[in-house]
């Protein structure tokens, strides 16, 4: 699959107007059919290039430095610049390469794994008013190495949470009638590799493998969701550790994260069985992040999000940031209507009440996260969220879902 479009950014638009071709390439180290397209795009005239004249013929004239140093240090600064001008173009050319490779990746897991038809369900016809159930995935670091945490661990305590989930619906249906599944993925499902300093030295697996083997993963998960509800239906907002290009980022299109990727492609893997059962809602759009969601279930609504939006922090988390980011969206910064906020990206389970508003935050299916312990002095157990919702109540029982099972009751598996 061909690389997404290169397009300007506002400093290279403003540009356009006053800088030929060769300017263009020497400033931003953009191509001169790239630069054409931009002045057709967005109708700016064609500027034809300045005479640039030598440091010979500067010696010989009226404006000639007047010593031979300056003269050396122009040559340097030119020699400099298309040197620099060279690594640029390089630099851009290996990031394009990331980009196709990925896509391409994305492409071929397709072929990697053959996903079962799912059984139907047997309808559960009682006449009693339903309760929705919600699973919260997000924060599963798919990829991250620690003492106690791989992806093959990521994958089992996943098949755990959804052993839990369906124990734990049915014990709801010994009093009303649960038909339907949301899952919120909020986020962060895979590591990533370039994302912050030494991360290619704490993780098993690159951003490919990554990607195949979180299609596996959820895809199961959602597969043992179908052959226990007689629907589903799924909402996935994107994390920080989706995004490509390095620290700085500032080259990809804001939509471009590997999060979405992955939603793209399990979503696709159902249109393909011709699934009619499980739909998706995956927010997407050129040149936004569009990095939040709302999920609505009968007069209840919740506003998804990562979380990494939120900043500061006390005791290793972000009390008053959190409320502070809750109250701005609430009052017109997000225009839906709302009534609960639920964001992962901290790794703790944690419900603040706020006014009429309940923020709730979802754990990780991490485990011992070194810089957390060190710098933080913070530590959480591996855990995913469960809700119920009532179409006019709201949130009427809430679990955390604990990922890690105690050590002195070996071959129990705890509800909760």
């Amino acid at each position: 699959m061909a690389a997404p479009r290169r397009e300007p950014t506002p400093e290279e638009l403003e540009a356009l107007g006053s800088c030929s071709n060769e300017e263009m390439l020497r400033r931003f180290g953009v191509y001169s059919r790239t630069v054409a397209r931009w002045r057709r795009e967005y109708q700016r005239p064609h500027i034809p290039p300045r005479r640039v004249i030598t440091v010979q013929e500067a010696a010989a004239g009226d404006e000639a430095p007047q010593d031979e140093a300056r003269a050396a240090r122009l040559d340097l600064l030119a020699k400099a610049n298309q040197r620099l001008a060279r690594e640029l173009r390089q630099a851009r050319a290996r990031t394009g390469e990331l980009v196709e490779a990925v896509y391409r990746a994305a492409l071929e897991s397709f072929t990697l794994m053959e996903v079962p038809r799912p059984q139907p369900v047997r309808p559960d016809r009682r006449q009693a008013t339903p309760e929705i159930a919600v699973a919260v995935l997000s924060d599963w670091q798919l990829g991250k190495r620690t003492s106690s945490y791989n992806s093959e661990v990521c994958a089992e305590r996943i098949r755990l949470y959804a052993e839990k989930v369906v124990r734990l619906t049915e014990l709801q249906r010994h009093d009303h009638p649960v038909r339907e599944l949301r899952v919120w993925l909020l986020g962060d499902l895979i590591e990533g590799e370039d994302i912050f300093p030494g991360q290619p030295h704490v993780i098993d697996s690159g951003l490919y493998r990554q990607l195949v083997n979180g299609r596996e993963i959820l895809d199961t998960f959602l597969l043992t969701m179908l052959a226990h509800f007689e629907r589903v239906h799924v909402v996935g907002v994107i994390g920080n550790h989706g995004a490509i290009g390095g620290r700085a980022r500032r080259e990809y299109d804001p939509e471009t994260n590997m999060d979405r990727l992955l939603y793209r492609i399990v979503a696709g893997d159902f249109t393909l069985l011709k699934e009619d059962r499980i739909t998706f809602n995956v927010p997407d759009g050129p040149h936004e992040r569009n990095w939040y969601a709302v999920d609505r279930i009968g007069a209840y609504s919740a506003l998804l999000a990562h979380g990494d939006q939120i900043r500061g922090g006390f005791a290793g988390f972000p009390f008053y940031g959190l409320a502070k980011k809750t109250w701005g969206w609430a009052t017109g910064a997000v225009s839906e209507h709302f009534d609960e906020v639920v964001i992962g990206h901290w790794h703790q389970p944690t419900r603040q009440t706020l006014n009429r508003i309940t923020a709730r935050v979802n754990g990780s299916t991490e485990s011992h996260n070194s810089y957390a312990q060190e710098q933080l002095a913070a530590v959480g157990r591996p855990s995913q969220t469960l809700l119920f919702v009532h179409p006019r109540r709201g949130v009427t029982a809430e679990y955390i879902c604990w990922l890690d099972e105690p050590q002195e009751e070996p071959g129990v598996t705890h509800l909760a």
